[in-house]
């Protein structure tokens, strides 16, 4: 399996590039990113389409912009609500496949992880 890196939006804590780093290596805070903080979530989706990441968001925000510019990049929308780091971190490796899948997938967009 190829590797997927990821985009964190600023709502995910900077913890989980470093908690994540074996399953997702290259993976990225948007803090770490260069672009102004805070950042606009047009400027993210475009780090991320450029750079080939999968973005992970709360924020419905990056899925409006999936609907209107297409892909990439893939969202991935956590839909849980605020939880600490480690169980976001959990969730994440749980789908690990799944966020593969839609990383590799010709038409899906978005997945919502619950």
């Amino acid at each position: 399996m190829n590797t997927v890196k990821l985009l964190f939006d600023a709502n995910c804590s900077y913890r989980l590039v470093k908690k994540l780093d074996d399953i997702f290596p290259n993976s990225l805070h948007v803090e770490r990113t260069g672009l102004a903080i805070p950042a606009k979530d047009h400027d993210i989706w475009q780090y991320a389409r450029d750079h080939d990441f999968v973005l992970v968001t709360q924020d419905e925000d990056f899925c409006e912009l999936s609907l209107l510019y297409g892909t990439p990049p893939r969202i991935c929308w956590l839909r849980f609500g605020n939880s600490p780091t480690e169980i976001v971190a959990q969730k994440l490796r749980q789908h690990h496949k799944r966020i593969y899948e839609l990383y590799i997938s010709a038409t899906d967009t978005i997945l919502e992880i619950y």
